[in-house]
């Protein structure tokens, strides 16, 4: 999990896939089959690319018209990381909501069995149990079969959803916290009120080009509802850059040191410091080990500086900067003092993304204006 893959990896798709994207990314062709969609989650989920570099690179390579679809797609990330930095109350609810259902899986028998049965991929539903398996074996799904698992686990099963959304976190190489979290609630109606997600048979069918065909998907469930959504709160301020010599903090949430906006500081020492999801399997607390090894490589060259992990003492007396961490748990670990930087493009597009997605959608060329 290296920034040069993730290059390699949009190279690739840049002059393969990526030309029929917009046809193309609805369709799971399978697990032997070459992804319809770029595979660039892994290494936007910790910024070894970022969602800026990728979404030019996109116009760049097939223009206004032929790119719209993808870089859309991209800003959905950014939105999602917005709208949860002005409603970070879905997060804590999440949490909150997980650990009450892990408490009904010891006391409720016939809820542990359906829960074990899905995770397992032992549920009889043709598709739902090969994604729980790919899923666990592979570390990654279709973002298609992600949401027909989801509403499948919501709606079918009536498993509560914050359980799927950990079974997610823990074994996706690009689990994000807002991405994840969000994406769950859109399914069960939550994040668009009374609208769901519901998957179909026939969906289904045509768009994994006829493998899976389940029988009694319940495509006709209301949404699930809250006494009242999370409530808004304003954009925190970034911090202003202090000139001099400084100390530089990378997470998991930003390991592109060499692109942040420093103005005048001078970096004198990099940390690092891993919070992976409560919920992470090994697989992906070794991508977070290997993403952080690649960055502080990197940081440590760029800037001319030591460069490790984090350890008591590490900053000395310098002013401890870093990159701003969304909601999350790079947030929750952050040492208390840090000096809080954001990058421009997080500027323009966060404070447009704290309703739906429209409004950021329709002002993608503002964001992306030099």
């Amino acid at each position: 999990m290296t920034r040069d893959a993730g290059l390699d990896a949009l190279s690739a798709f840049l002059a393969g896939s990526g030309a029929d994207y917009a046809a193309a990314r609805n369709t799971d062709r399978g697990r032997a089959a070459a992804p319809t969609t770029s595979a660039l989650s892994p290494f936007l989920r910790r910024r070894l690319l970022t969602e800026e570099e990728v979404a030019r690179a996109g116009l760049r390579a097939f223009g206004e018209r032929g790119a719209e679809k993808f870089v859309s797609e991209v800003f959905w990330r950014s939105y999602f990381k917005g709208h949860l930095e002005t409603h970070p109350e879905a997060w804590a609810r999440y949490r909150a909501g997980r650990d009450a259902a892990r408490h009904r899986l010891a006391a409720e028998p016939g809820l542990r069995r359906t829960y074990e049965r899905a995770i397992a991929g032992r549920t009889g539903i043709d598709g739902f149990d090969d994604w729980a398996a790919q899923l666990v074996e592979e570390n990654w799904l279709h973002n298609h079969a992600r949401m027909w698992f989801a509403s499948i686990w919501i709606f079918t099963l009536r498993l509560p959803w914050e359980l799927g959304a950990a079974f997610f976190l823990r074994h996706l190489l690009d689990g994000d916290p807002a991405s994840n979290t969000l994406s769950w609630r859109w399914v069960a109606g939550l994040h668009t009120r009374g609208k769901p997600y519901l998957a179909r048979r026939a969906n289904i069918r045509e768009f994994t080009e006829g493998r899976h065909d389940p029988a009694g998907l319940d495509e006709g469930a209301a949404s699930l509802e809250e006494a009242m959504p999370p409530r808004e709160g304003p954009l925190a301020p970034a911090d202003p850059v202090p000139a001099g010599p400084v100390a530089l903090l990378l997470h998991l949430d930003d390991l592109n040191p060499e692109s942040l906006p420093l103005g005048e500081a001078r970096v004198m020492r990099v940390g690092g410091l891993i919070a992976s999801a409560d919920e992470a399997a090994d697989p992906v607390r070794a991508a977070d080990a290997a993403a952080m090894a690649d960055a502080l490589a990197r940081a440590g060259a760029h800037f001319g500086c030591p460069a490790g992990p984090v350890q008591d003492g590490w900053a000395g007396e310098l002013p401890v900067v870093t990159p701003w961490a969304p909601v999350g748990p790079s947030a929750d670990a952050l040492p208390a003092g840090c000096l809080r930087i954001r990058r421009v493009w997080d500027e323009r597009a966060w404070p447009l993304s704290n309703r739906g997605y429209s409004r950021l959608r329709s002002a993608i060329s503002k964001v992306m204006a030099s």
